[in-house]
């Protein structure tokens, strides 16, 4: 009878198929008199789809990409801003040839809009233009393009990298955001601005903030009084500031970030509308938040069941944004103004029933000389592993970036994992974003040495606490997360074995290797490569491997131009040579960060497999 539930019980659980399958995704969302748009990811082809409603006309919502189109950016390898709405006419960057479309609202036969060769990202529209940053080969600039010809019009160039071009009403004011080496969009900024005469000419562009290097700015607009606004860190928080009158100054919000750090192009999560109201999101003790504000400084919360909220948008009758929440993983929502009544137009339904769902725990825990903060996942159930106990192993989950978060949202991942008794802890380490600049500044020149020390000090408060084993602790972490695992192994003994998901392990060659964004970013992360060279080397795990005594599974694309396949070929090589066991897959079709179902699938049943021997063996 215990045998027979048992197998019962095992056939309920998410297979690494319906894991993969589940985690559909809906990218980005924009809105206009012509509806609301959103692209959604379907891993079982690796596309991206652009898809279309109205609320005048009470139809469902229809997809408008034709078959032989994926709808994804590549600018900055990262992308964003991929699409925008140009009166009835849709642009869009295609994935494959990463050219500009342009097509019909309605569907129809896309028709390309430039030529092959550069790429296209921050899609904005401008009466008869579309505004994008352009990339061609390591040269970035803003540019305008004809949507009737095609034709390119320069607007500004100089800078190492750009972003979130914006027009106000009239189209005299430009503003957009840009940066230098050796910094990155979360840590230095300016915003700029240039005004245009009435003889058509522009003025020299002035910097309206970010004078100094203590201050990262993001998303640029225009309000309905015409005022630019932005949101600034330069208080510690990213929030709402305006250049008003009496200079660059904050508008009333939440003493929390309202953003995360800017990876990809065009994203909205804070928006100025009519009336000095606005709608925000921002983070509230680790969980986000959707808040209106109204003229009056009054804050109404909306959409109270959801926890992390992205590319606001808005109309006269509705408030826009893609949402997930514990119990669900993606979901556009449209919100009545009226009332704020929530509808939902598209939903990605969580793989599980809803009464099985791992809820997250919040933790907080110390760490050096402050708090770091994660999310808890006990498992389903125990099974019988070789080293019985009452408390549970324990994945410990590292997030890439390293400059990124995770979110308390539900992750077919974690419940694979819980199904099978294991434990989750997933940690937002100093450096993540979401607590203020100073906490993501903590990781400056202090990558490999404070986010290891916070995966092992999880892994002691949980045990203090008796909710994990820590003779079964594991850690897994994908791009800068695989470093941070690597790290650990090599110069922690916390760990019975871990995963690498294309990570690096060898700073230096991936500083030498790596694409332009990011090719000064371990200048902040560690320090300089030629001056520091000792600090460099003893923070390589692959100059430690022979320190590393745990087994280690190795998962790599081969087209991956961040972390090279060399990287992961020569650690492997070197544990290979000390006798550690190891295992490693490489996937002749990914990049950084795998899109293929199938792939996603196998690393997944792989990673589990390889943990299970690991524990079985003893």
């Amino acid at each position: 009878m215990t045998s027979n539930h048992a197998a019962s019980a095992a056939n309920k659980r998410l297979t690494a198929e319906q894991a993969v399958a589940s985690g559909r995704d809906f990218v980005e969302l924009a809105a206009s008199p012509s509806g609301v748009f959103w692209t959604a990811y379907a891993p079982a082809d690796a596309t991206c789809r652009i898809w279309r409603w109205h609320a005048d006309t009470h139809a469902e919502p229809a997809c408008v990409t034709p078959d032989g189109f994926s709808v994804r950016g590549r600018v900055y390898e990262y992308g964003g801003g991929s699409f925008c709405i140009a009166g009835h006419t849709l642009v869009f960057a295609n994935e494959a040839d990463q050219r500009l479309y342009r097509q019909s609202i309605d569907g129809g036969v896309p028709h390309a809009l430039t030529p092959p060769g550069p790429r296209y990202g921050d899609l904005r529209f401008a009466p008869g233009r579309v505004l994008a940053v352009e990339q061609d080969g390591d040269t970035h600039r803003l540019v305008a393009i004809n949507l009737d010809d095609g034709a390119r019009d320069v607007l500004a160039e100089g800078a190492d990298f750009y972003a979130a071009p914006t027009l106000n009403a009239d189209g005299t004011r430009l503003a957009w955001i840009e940066w230098q080496h050796p910094h990155q969009p979360w840590t230095a900024t300016r915003l700029m601005l240039q005004e245009r005469a009435a003889d058509g000419t522009w003025s020299t562009p002035r910097i309206v903030a970010g004078h100094d290097d203590d201050e990262a700015l993001q998303q640029p607009c225009f309000d309905a009084s015409g005022h630019l606004v932005c949101l600034s860190d330069r208080a510690n928080f990213w929030q709402p500031w305006r250049d008003g009158a009496s200079g660059f100054e904050p508008l009333p919000a939440a003493a929390a970030d309202h953003a995360s750090a800017p990876w990809q192009l065009g994203g909205r999560s804070w928006l100025p509308l009519e009336d000095g109201a606005s709608v925000a999101s921002w983070f509230d003790d680790s969980w986000g938040v959707l808040g209106h504000r109204d003229a009056g400084g009054n804050v109404q919360r909306l959409a109270s069941g959801y926890s992390r909220f992205r590319n606001l948008a808005a109309d006269g009758a509705h408030l826009y944004c893609i949402a997930a929440s514990p119990e669900c993983p993606a979901a556009v929502l449209a919100i009545r103004r009226s009332d704020y009544r929530v509808s939902v137009l598209g939903e990605v339904a969580p793989s599980v029933p809803a009464t099985q769902i791992r809820r997250p725990e919040i933790i907080r825990y110390r760490s050096g000389d402050t708090d770091v903060h994660g999310y808890f996942y006990a498992p389903a159930d125990a099974p019988a592993f070789a080293t019985e106990t009452a408390a549970p192993p324990v994945v410990v989950f590292v997030h890439g970036g390293p400059t990124s978060a995770c979110y308390p949202v539900f992750d077919p991942r974690v419940e694979f994992w819980t199904q099978r008794g294991f434990a989750i802890a997933q940690l937002n380490y100093r450096g993540s974003t979401g607590y203020g600049r100073a906490y993501r500044q903590a990781l400056h020149r202090n990558w490999g040495v404070i986010d290891v020390d916070d995966a092992c000090n999880a892994v002691a408060y949980l045990a203090q606490h008796g909710q994990v084993d820590p003779r079964r602790a594991f850690i897994r972490g994908n791009s800068s997360g695989g470093y941070t695992t690597l790290c650990a192994l090599a110069f922690r003994d916390t760990f019975r074995g871990g995963a690498s998901l294309y990570g690096v392990s060898d700073p230096l060659t991936l500083d030498a290797a790596t694409h332009k964004f990011e090719a000064r970013y371990l200048h902040w992360l560690i320090g300089d490569p030629v001056a520091e060279r000792e600090r460099y080397r003893s923070r390589t795990p692959l100059l430690h491997a022979d320190t590393i005594t745990a087994p280690v599974i190795f998962f790599q694309g081969e087209l991956d131009a961040v972390v090279t396949p060399d990287q992961t070929r020569s650690m492997v090589a070197a544990l290979d040579a000390n006798g550690i066991e190891t295992e490693a897959h490489y996937y002749a079709d990914e990049r950084h960060g795998f899109r293929q179902a199938a792939n996603q699938a196998h690393a997944l049943d792989a990673e589990h497999a390889f943990y299970r021997r690991i524990l079985d063996a003893r």
